[in-house]
């Protein structure tokens, strides 16, 4: 496995004091959106550093490299969260950091990851593809590469978020996690599984990238034909075997959702509770909203609102 809960549990110390330990939100008097009758709690990385989850997994990252490792800068291919944290990271470690995006990148993240000081490259229609670039310059520079998902020590660092899940949901029954390549969902999956078999796992993927949906269906890590979610931080082509294995072992279920399903759910976010989500922040929302999720009646639901975005202010 690419991770186990030890692997976790020191990230969550090395890491502590340079991230959030984030809140989470009843969701409750709510004006329209949910009559299941279960109880849903939101744990809300739209409010760690960088405005994402992101920050744990390339924190932790930055924090077991010594000085000779990065002294040639940092480079990573982001759909934009992970290239802020890994900005985030730089601007840490006091080197450069350089971000390769696909074109599909929210415009407001590439502005963000330019107030970071960050380099950015647009290159490539999908995340695979911008990481070919990514790793080119890696080999040409010798700059330390911070893979967005499948790294071991990324997946630890996003794996923290469901050790404060666990503490802070009381009786969680059910955790929904948005998916792209996997890293967040791997890292949670393993500590809760760890720490509370009985919880499930949910992931949701874009309809436009269902990579580990497919995946599973064909019983071994798959390449997608094509790409076709406008969500930058939910493409991925293909996944790591070792996040594949990890998904395979760990997660109960996949759904998918639509872009405009996410897009509603990122408005209501905003109208009912005031949280600027992005689309992937969303899409756990979404999932419960169209009913793809119908957890059973005095359920306990926590829902991770991965990103911070403008896509409910629009």
């Amino acid at each position: 496995m690419i991770v186990e809960l030890d692997g976790i549990r020191a990230a969550e110390k090395r890491i502590a004091g340079n991230v959030r330990r984030t809140p989470v939100m009843h969701a409750s008097a709510l004006r329209t959106g949910f009559d299941g009758g279960y109880h849903l709690w939101l744990k809300l990385e739209l409010l760690q550093a960088t405005g994402s989850f992101k920050a744990r997994g390339a924190t932790n990252k930055l924090l077991s490299l010594d000085k000779a490792a990065l002294s040639r800068g940092i480079v990573t291919a982001s759909g934009g969260n992970h290239g802020l944290a890994t900005a985030r990271a730089g601007q840490m470690a006091g080197v450069k950091a350089t971000i390769f995006l696909p074109t599909n990148a929210a415009p407001s993240k590439i502005e963000k990851l330019k107030a970071w000081d960050a380099d950015v490259h647009i290159t490539g229609s999908a995340w695979h593809e911008s990481n070919e670039a990514a790793m080119a310059f890696q080999r040409d520079t010798g700059a330390a590469y911070f893979h967005p998902f499948a790294d071991p020590l990324v997946v630890a660092g996003q794996g923290t978020v469901g050790l404060e899940c666990l503490d802070q949901i009381a009786g969680l029954d059910v955790v929904l996690v948005a998916m792209g390549g996997g890293g967040l969902v791997t890292g949670v999956s393993t500590a809760l599984k760890a720490l509370k078999p009985s919880v499930r796992i949910i992931g949701v993927e874009a309809e436009g990238s269902p990579v580990l949906l497919r995946a599973l269906e064909a019983g071994r890590n798959i390449a997608l034909d094509r790409v076709t979610t406008s969500v930058a931080t939910m493409a991925c082509a293909k996944t790591d075997d070792a996040i594949f294995e990890a998904v395979q072992a760990r997660v109960d279920e996949i759904v998918l959702v639509s872009d405009d399903e996410m897009r509603a759910a990122a408005k209501w976010l905003w109208f009912e509770l005031g949280l600027a989500a992005d689309l992937s922040g969303a899409a756990a929302i979404a999932a419960l909203q169209m009913g793809r999720v119908k957890p059973a009646a005095g359920a306990v639901v926590g829902a991770i609102i991965c990103g911070a975005g403008s896509d409910g202010l629009l």
